[in-house]
């Protein structure tokens, strides 16, 4: 569907029906006529309002509140009453709102959902439901539906299992595909996979509104998830899916499972790795370092820390490095410490970054029985970037982050991990030890930092940059298949993206205001990809791209109402 789909809406609706569906429903801005036509006369006040005039009380309502949490919920009662102004106030005040709706809040909501939830949104599908999920589907949406966000609720963000409390993420991830990427909140699906939870407090709360039982494994979850991805073939056979706070070891398995069976991927992936890539490439042209040059150290081996490796190996390949100093540049360390053949790993995803002994003794390690911890790492490797996926607070040390700093002027350190609470260090302390020097880029949002007269930004590597553009990409040319190649061209895109100007206060990421911009150069850059690699299904002239994506993206505004008879007559 276009932009143009959605100019003028249908309405055979009457009463109380108009002003309780979110996506009909405008609030005091229906003129005197249309609320004659509708029957909702005297149903709401009488002062007849602009869509901005609303956005500028809706905002006011909102920012008097002293709690984020509770700016969340009311933000989210906005969006259950009127969809189009919940999105009109999202993009006026994107940058205050950004860490309301989405990360770290939503983290916080969706550990209280169970006691603030005041509407469900989207699917949640149980295993009572297994042999009936694609009834489900079709009774939740017609076959409009583009989008769907789908998670099993047991990694939400750095939080860990929080069972049908999870279901706050799709619902926050579809916001932001809406915001940056214009897609009609009519065509997006959330999805909650309410497989139980093994986090006991929920089983035992009262209030739990979940699936209570102990998490569902093994072949009959992998059953579950079969059907359905079937159902939604079925239902929707032109949506794009992206999966979502899965846990590592199934993540990794579903996304290779289904990618090539409809247009899916995985933005704790795909989506963490191009974003962390976009920042490496901007700090390498705020050094003026060739990106070939570099040497990273990844600490944490889970989706994020491993889809990360996997992006900047992918970039160092396609800038021309390969054989021994391609392994030798991307070192991955988890819990236990460097990624080595001389122990042995459960998990299957690691094993591309494992280092064989030989190469670790090439490095200048003693590979043995002890783990080799980062602190041994930073010092023998000597890495020139630092990248934090690991959801351990504090463990960028002031004595790891000044080896770093011993060995380049301006080291490029990443505490990526989110919410705040988990971060490996705070960007604050990073530029104390590096005496202003470090190249900083958060996993959360983070003020600027004062070091003695100059004020450093600190940009947010956050996945809105990605997913949302990918996901356009992937709608306007239809995609037969999301590769990691279209999330590697995404990085690189953003990286550059950044202005000199935001290099120079030392953001590597652009601001927020840009966001629908950024997202439109990084889904026609996409496309491109796409179309060149064989996957585009919609063949579109490189000179119609950027309009066809413009064409594609909605912008939040009243439609024109054709009104017709009631249903009922």
């Amino acid at each position: 569907m276009t932009d143009q789909d959605h100019k003028c809406l249908r309405v055979n609706q009457r009463g109380y029906a108009v002003i309780t569906n979110p996506l009909l429903n405008r609030d005091d801005a229906f003129t005197l006529e249309e609320r004659a036509k509708l029957g909702i006369s005297g149903l709401i006040p009488p002062a007849v309002n602009t869509l901005e005039q609303q956005a500028k009380r809706a905002w006011g309502q909102i920012k008097i509140k002293d709690e984020p949490l509770e700016k969340f919920i009311g933000m989210a009662a906005l969006q259950d009453r009127n969809e189009i102004l919940y999105y009109k106030v999202l993009g006026e005040n994107l940058s205050d709102l950004m860490p309301i709706v989405y990360t770290p809040t939503v983290g916080d909501a969706c550990k209280s959902y169970s006691r603030t939830l005041r509407r469900g949104r989207g699917v949640w599908i149980t295993p009572g439901d297994i042999g009936h999920i694609e009834t489900i589907l079709r009774s939740a949406r017609t076959d409009s539906v583009q989008l769907i966000v789908v998670t099993d609720n047991e990694a939400i963000l750095g939080i860990g299992d929080q069972g049908a409390g999870g279901m706050g993420i799709p619902v926050g991830k579809l916001a932001l595909y809406t915001m940056a990427a214009g897609i009609h909140p009519a065509n997006t699906l959330p999805v909650c996979l309410d497989v139980g939870t093994d986090d006991q407090s929920l089983l035992d709360d009262e209030l739990y509104i979940g699936w209570r039982h102990a998490r569902l494994r093994g072949e009959k979850f992998d059953a579950l998830v079969a059907e359905f991805v079937t159902a939604v073939q079925k239902c929707f056979p032109k949506v794009v899916l992206q999966w979502e706070d899965f846990k590592k070891g199934i993540a990794f398995d579903i996304l290779e499972r289904y990618r090539r069976v409809l247009p899916s991927f995985n933005d704790d992936i795909q989506g963490t790795g191009a974003v962390a890539l976009a920042g490496v490439i901007a700090a390498c042209r705020a050094t003026g370092q060739q990106f070939s040059e570099q040497r990273f150290v990844v600490y944490g081996s889970g989706a994020g820390g491993i889809g990360i490796a996997k992006q900047l190996r992918v970039a160092l390949e396609r800038a021309g490095v390969n054989g021994d100093a391609l392994a030798s540049a991307v070192a991955v360390l988890d819990s236990k410490g460097l990624l080595c053949a001389n122990h042995k790993y459960a998990d299957a995803f690691k094993e591309e970054f494992v280092w064989p002994v030989a190469l670790a003794e090439a490095e200048g390690f003693t590979p043995g029985k002890e783990a080799i911890r980062l602190l041994e790492v930073v010092k023998t490797m000597k890495p020139t970037v630092l990248i934090g996926a690991s959801g351990v607070t504090g463990a960028f040390t002031e004595e790891v982050v000044e080896a770093m700093a011993a060995y380049q002027k301006h080291p490029v350190i990443f505490p990526l991990s989110n919410p705040t609470s988990l971060s490996e260090a705070t960007p604050a302390d990073i530029v104390e030890w590096t005496n202003g020097n470090a190249l900083i880029a958060a996993g959360s949002p983070t003020p600027p930092v004062s070091y003695g007269d100059t004020t450093i930004t600190i940009g947010q590597g956050n996945n809105v940059y990605i997913f949302p553009a990918v996901g356009l990409a992937s709608l306007v040319c239809k995609t037969r298949e999301v590769s990691n190649a279209m999330f590697t061209v995404a990085g690189e895109t953003l990286g550059s993206l950044v202005t000199a100007e935001n290099l120079e206060a030392g953001a590597l990421y652009p601001p927020l205001s840009r966001l629908r911009e950024v997202t439109r150069k990084i889904a026609a850059a996409v496309i491109r990809e796409a179309i060149s690699s064989g996957l585009a299904q919609t063949q579109i002239a490189d000179a119609d791209i950027d309009a066809e994506i413009v064409k594609a993206m909605w912008t939040p505004e009243y439609p024109e109402l054709d009104i017709v008879a009631p249903a009922n007559l």
